[in-house]
């Protein structure tokens, strides 16, 4: 009788346990995204966007209508970035950013963002993750907006700025040198992800 009772408190247990568990989706970045890089220089400020990122991303879902944010993955491909300054700034753009070695730039959510509302009138939620330009991979703090839309896609839209020489690049020039760019970047990112079985 007491393995009997020690059963049905196991099995209760496990069923207990199965219905708090969130259920988890994947994510997918499709392909309608908007990603630029803004600086400034000694003569005017510049602007660059990054043609080609793919990205994946795991949401569960809870009981009281939120959503916790499990993991992030974007990947945005170095060669892809083009400067609204044309070919040259865009080679300067890729040897900076040491691009034949380090062909991507990585962004890697490293803490659950937990009980994110699902609405975009919701404030911005703070994602820790590790950055990785140049090689080189640093810990940040982003303020993102990340909300549910219609028929399942999921938004991220919100900026990091970011200092080059952290990441031990050069900040590059044009114009035979006489256009300097300043060490400050800041990344926008304004993105949609729908269920990978979409």
């Amino acid at each position: 009788m007491k393995s009997f009772k020690n059963f049905v408190f196991v099995v209760i247990a496990v069923a207990f346990l199965s219905a708090a568990a969130p259920v988890e989706n994947t994510y997918i970045l499709s392909k309608n995204y908007t990603v630029t890089i803004n600086g400034t220089s000694n003569l005017h400020n510049w602007n660059e966007k990054v043609e080609t990122v793919s990205g994946s991303s795991v949401v569960g879902s809870n009981s009281d209508g939120s959503f916790d944010l499990t993991a992030v993955n974007i990947k945005m491909n170095v060669h892809s970035i083009k400067s609204d300054m044309g070919s040259v700034m865009d080679n300067n753009t890729y040897k900076a950013l040491k691009a034949d070695a380090n062909p991507e730039i990585i962004f890697t959510l490293t803490a659950p963002v937990k009980s994110i509302q699902t609405k975009a009138s919701e404030p911005t939620v703070s994602a820790k993750g590790n950055l990785t330009i140049a090689g080189v991979t640093k810990p940040v703090n982003m303020q993102v907006k990340v909300y549910m839309q219609e028929h399942g896609k999921l938004a991220f839209e919100g900026s990091q700025a970011i200092k080059m020489t952290d990441y031990g690049i050069n900040p590059p020039t044009a114009l035979f040198g006489t256009m300097k760019t300043g060490n400050e970047i800041t990344i926008n990112f304004v993105t949609n992800f729908t269920t990978a079985i979409n």
